[in-house]
């Protein structure tokens, strides 16, 4: 077999291959670079990583999850959404609240958790995946507890969120989050960091957070 021939084989055929970490540079407040959880997978087929997607995910599933998310984007009621996220495998916390229009990743729900009493805006989309013309990834979005979530944002795969955390609207973030940070813009950057108060939340899980600019 020629080599270029050997570069055609579709990298889904191909097992126990390596996962590379894939590292994001930016700031989280300061001049450290953060990470971004995820793991690439180069493409040799033909055409782009996309091709091919029913083979990675499964048709019937992601025709499933379609359905099933996108009917969530029209539903009025908080508690039907919820169930039905669920039931894709998305790990919604108690009291999640997801706007009208919300979009959660199709492939790869599961990857996604939302913890309690968050706000998800108007027609924020939540990613686990990448599709790019030579390799595809993938990456867990992990939403704390308490995070304000604004319209129009997008949150890409191997991001974390920390508890308490403000995402301004229309936000693109790329990078981790802090607990109690209001970010914002394209892509987003910490406008206000937060602190911890001695105080403890009634239920006994350390400080509460307060934004501003620390002691």
């Amino acid at each position: 077999m020629s080599g270029a021939r050997c570069c055609k084989l579709d990298l889904l055929q191909i097992k126990d291959l390596q996962q590379i970490q894939l590292a994001t540079p930016g700031t989280s407040g300061g001049g450290s670079w953060t990470m971004r959880r995820l793991t690439h997978y180069p493409y040799l087929g033909d055409g782009n990583s996309m091709h091919g997607w029913y083979r990675r995910a499964g048709f019937f599933r992601v025709c499933f999850n379609f359905m099933i998310i996108v009917l969530c984007r029209y539903l009025p009621s908080l508690r039907m959404k919820n169930f039905l996220y669920r039931l894709v495998g998305v790990k919604v916390g108690q009291g999640v609240s997801v706007g009208l229009m919300a979009m959660m990743d199709v492939f790869y729900p599961g990857y996604i958790s939302i913890g309690k009493n968050t706000v998800i805006g108007y027609n924020a989309t939540l990613l686990a995946h990448e599709f790019l013309v030579h390799e595809f990834r993938l990456g867990p979005v992990e939403i704390g507890a308490n995070v304000m979530i604004g319209a129009n944002s997008t949150v890409l795969p191997g991001v974390r969120i920390g508890d308490g955390a403000v995402v301004g609207a229309g936000s693109l973030v790329n990078r981790d989050v802090p607990p109690g940070a209001l970010v914002c813009g394209v892509p987003a950057r910490v406008k206000r960091k937060a602190f911890m108060t001695p105080e403890t939340n009634p239920d006994g899980e350390g400080g509460s957070v307060q934004v501003g600019d620390g002691p």
